[in-house]
C-alpha cells in the first residue's frame, strides 16, 4: 500500500530533521560559549555579571534559529499525532471471527519475521494489527497479523518499513492459495 510507505517515511524524515536540529542547537551553543568575549572593565560582582550576561546573550543569539526550527518540528508533529488520533477504528479488538479466520490463514504459525526477512515459525497467541491501531490501522482482517508474544512485544507500535510490508506479502504468497489475498495493512479513512 502506498499510503504506508508515504507515512512511514515522512516519520523517518521528521525523526532525522529533529535529530539534525538538536545536534545544530548543541553546535550554536557550544560555538556561542566559545566564542572570544569583549573585555569587561570592572572587578567583583558587577565584572562577573557583565561576563554572564555577554555569554548568555551570545549563546541566545546563536540558538535562535535552531529553537524555532525545532519549534516548527514539534508542530509538524503535533499535527500528525492529532491526525492519528481523529483516524482511530472505533474497535480497537478483533472479532472472535477475524481472530479465528487470520489465524486459520495463518496456519496458527506467528507471520511476523524472526531475522533475515524469514518467518518466526512460533505458534501465534496474538492477534496484531500490521498497522498499528494507535497510529490509525484498522481493525480489519487485511490488517491482522498472527504474532507469538516475543515478537508482538518487540513490534510495539511501530509502523512496519515497506520492505517489511513487501517481505511478509512474498512470505504470504508460500503458505496462502493463489486465489487469497496476500496484502497487509489497512488504514482507517479521516472522518
Amino acid at each position: 500500500m502506498p499510503e504506508l510507505s508515504r507515512i512511514y517515511w515522512t516519520r523517518q524524515g521528521l525523526r532525522l530533521a529533529y535529530s539534525a536540529v538538536l545536534l545544530w542547537l548543541v553546535f550554536s551553543v557550544l560555538t556561542g560559549l566559545m566564542a572570544k568575549a569583549a573585555p569587561v572593565s570592572g572587578a567583583g560582582v558587577a565584572g562577573v555579571a557583565g561576563v554572564f550576561q555577554g555569554i548568555l546573550g551570545r549563546v541566545g543569539s546563536a540558538a535562535v534559529l535552531p529553537v524555532a526550527a525545532a519549534a516548527v518540528l514539534a508542530i509538524v508533529a503535533a499535527v500528525t499525532t492529532s491526525q492519528d488520533v481523529r483516524r482511530r477504528d472505533p474497535v480497537r479488538r478483533f472479532t472472535r471471527q477475524q481472530r479465528r479466520e487470520g489465524m486459520a490463514r495463518a496456519g496458527g504459525l506467528c507471520e511476523l519475521e524472526a531475522g533475515f526477512g524469514r518467518r518466526c515459525g512460533r505458534p501465534a497467541e496474538h492477534g496484531d494489527h500490521f498497522y498499528p491501531w494507535s497510529k490509525g490501522g484498522s481493525t480489519s482482517l487485511q490488517n491482522f497479523v498472527a504474532a507469538c508474544a516475543r515478537c508482538n512485544r518487540a513490534k510495539r507500535a511501530r509502523i512496519p518499513s515497506p520492505g517489511q510490508q513487501r517481505r511478509m506479502e512474498r512470505r504470504r504468497r508460500d503458505y496462502l492459495p493463489p486465489s487469497a489475498s496476500v496484502s497487509v495493512g489497512e488504514r482507517q479513512p479521516l472522518p
